[in-house]
């Protein structure tokens, strides 16, 4: 970490995280917690909780989870370094110079220096685009039906017909020729500089958290590329962001509609549609799924009607499946896109068209029938020999069956035909796919196993934390090393060592995780397992005790796996059978 223990600790202490949450979101308070509506993800009753006394909040919806500081960071898109900087200064607290190498100042001015100089470009393209050198650009966005009010949201500009403007503008503003090489905004050789974008009506490319990060550039007139963006830099980079997300993030729709371009995502904003994204002249990308994940679990594709439009389509549905979201595809026809078909029918017709959009599996289906001649016997056969290929992607029977009765009431194909073809192809795969789902049955129990054993951690760690009197109950039946889980183990001896020291406080304990997202929202879970569980009557009193036998009984195992000797052996064997007759009780 760039800041010492302390320090973190301080800035987080002198920040309620109550007071803080409040600022973003309505919480109300329910007992001893505070609850609202989640703001990493769409819901309508609020699963978002916030512990006062334990500093920290977490969502039974998404679960998100974390201290103030993470709060800060994943709500603002913050690093850790800005979400210090941030609270510090709401606490009146004055940091100490952070311990950069040489290299790392060197980068994290650089990177300052692009955002100032990329926010400056985007104010002179503005500039030019309101007065009269920039009427050209101005006529081609009120052509396309943008109102004043959707330009200055989107902060659109023009790049002038001179190819060295910008240049001109900024080597007047200071800046050295060796910086703007870097910025992607001009280039330069032994002729002089010439500006990346001229001729151009400018799209300013923002990150979440509204800071200029890029721009593309539309040209006016038949000039090619139609269409270009930044380079790549230090700050942009095209597969890891999305045009129109700082706002589209803001929305309170379930789902997100992903566009092909900066000119559908401008219109359907216009039109209400708030929640449009478009990825940025580049192919969509895991690394483009894994941030929509960030906010939705459901998206609609609204890419172009025509075959380019379908084939992107097709790319990105597998792409956004393996992120875990649901996807479904809107038809525009018989217009183009969504820009064209919200100026002929309107954005009530659009809506319906969203509220109609198709099964991305299907559409996959309606896709691939096209290819075949449904009046050929031979054609027909090979089209459903390849959907019944298609429907063994399911690896779960009960998804598979409900496709195979849609497809087969789809498509008019006999169900019973189409199941025991599916049924041939996936035994002849290899391995019998009787076996398989077997095999998948096997490892789904394991998994099962393995969670509950997990399960049964996280609850004693929550119940710890929230009941510190419960540590006298488990003395010499429970140790950290009983939390067999490396991270798992790791936390639980912060917790018993800070019980001991009188210091228990899970918001500082997630601050040794921050450097390693998957450990710290892992981590921030731990501490709430099961808020909603109380240990109040008899029936949770009962839970208890299994849950500390089940944490007992897996070590146990766990350790006689491992045991190297016999006597270490027949002293875990002891234990094992003295589990009988332990008795817990919280009373």
């Amino acid at each position: 970490m760039r800041y010492s223990e302390d320090v973190i600790e301080e800035v987080r202490m002198k920040n309620d995280i109550v007071d803080v949450i409040s600022g973003y979101i309505k919480l109300q308070k329910k007992g001893s917690n505070y609850f609202g509506l989640c703001p990493f993800h769409n819901e309508k009753s609020p699963s978002f909780s916030v512990s006062a006394s334990k500093q920290m909040y977490y969502c039974f919806g998404c679960g998100a989870g974390g201290n103030v500081i993470t709060f800060v960071m994943d709500y603002e898109n913050y690093s850790f370094t800005e979400a210090m900087k941030v609270l510090a200064d709401r606490a009146g607290i004055t940091l100490p110079k952070q311990e950069y190498s040489k290299e790392a100042r060197e980068q994290e001015d650089l990177k300052s220096a692009l955002l100032e100089v990329n926010k400056l470009a985007a104010n002179y393209f503005y500039y030019q685009l309101t007065h009269p050198q920039g009427q050209l650009g101005y006529r081609y966005l009120r052509e396309r039906k943008l109102e004043d009010d959707t330009i200055r949201h989107f902060g659109l500009g023009f790049a002038n017909k001179t190819s060295d403007d910008l240049y001109r503008f900024l080597k007047a503003r200071g800046y050295e020729d060796d910086f703007l090489k870097e910025t992607g905004l001009v280039s330069i050789d032994e002729r002089g500089g010439r500006d990346k974008f001229w001729n151009r009506v400018i799209f300013p490319i923002m990150d979440v958290n509204n800071r200029v990060i890029g721009f593309g550039g539309r040209v006016m007139g038949s000039g090619e590329p139609k269409y270009l963006n930044s380079p790549e830099t230090r700050l942009f980079d095209k597969s890891r962001n999305l045009y129109g997300l700082n706002y589209a993030r803001l929305s309170r729709e379930k789902y997100m509609l992903i566009c092909e371009g900066y000119m559908d995502v401008i219109a359907m904003h216009q039109a209400g549609f708030t929640n449009a994204v478009a990825s940025l002249g580049t192919a969509f990308t895991p690394q483009h799924a894994a941030l929509l994940k960030r906010y939705t679990d459901r998206v609609v594709l609204t890419y172009d009607s025509d075959g380019a439009g379908m084939k992107a389509a097709l790319r990105a549905i597998p792409i956004l499946k393996e992120a875990g979201l649901s996807v479904k595809v809107l038809n525009m026809k018989p217009y183009k896109d969504p820009d064209e078909f919200i100026k002929n029918l309107g954005a009530e017709a659009f809506r319906e068209r969203i509220d109609q959009a198709r099964n991305s599996f299907l559409f996959e289906i309606d896709v691939m029938r096209q290819d075949y001649d449904m009046g050929d016997p031979e054609q027909k056969t090979e089209f459903c020999r390849k959907t019944a290929e298609k429907l063994l992607e399911f690896p779960e029977a009960l998804e598979r069956e409900n496709y195979l009765e849609a497809v087969s009431r789809e498509f008019y194909m006999n169900k019973e035909d189409l199941r025991r073809l599916v049924n041939r192809l996936g035994a002849s795969m290899g391995t019998s796919f009787v076996s398989r789902q077997t095999e998948g049955e096997k490892s789904l129990k394991r998994t099962e196993k393995d969670d509950g054993v997990k399960r049964s951690q996280r609850l004693l760690l929550t119940w710890l934390i929230e009941n510190p009197q419960l540590f006298d109950k488990i003395e010499g039946i429970v140790s950290p090393d009983d939390f067999i889980e490396e991270l798992y183990h790791q936390v639980a001896q912060m917790v018993f060592d800070g019980h001991k020291e009188g210091k228990l406080n899970p918001a500082k304990i997630l601050n040794h995780f921050i450097d390693d997202e998957e450990q710290y929202r892992q981590v921030a879970g731990l501490f709430h397992a099961s808020l909603q569980e109380s240990l109040d009557n008899e029936e949770q009193k009962k839970a208890f005790s299994e849950t500390i036998m089940k944490v007992k009984k897996n070590s146990l195992d766990y350790a006689s796996r491992r045991a190297t000797g016999i006597e270490e052996l027949q002293n875990i064997i002891r234990q094992q059978a003295a589990l009988k007759d332990l008795h817990i009780s919280l009373d």
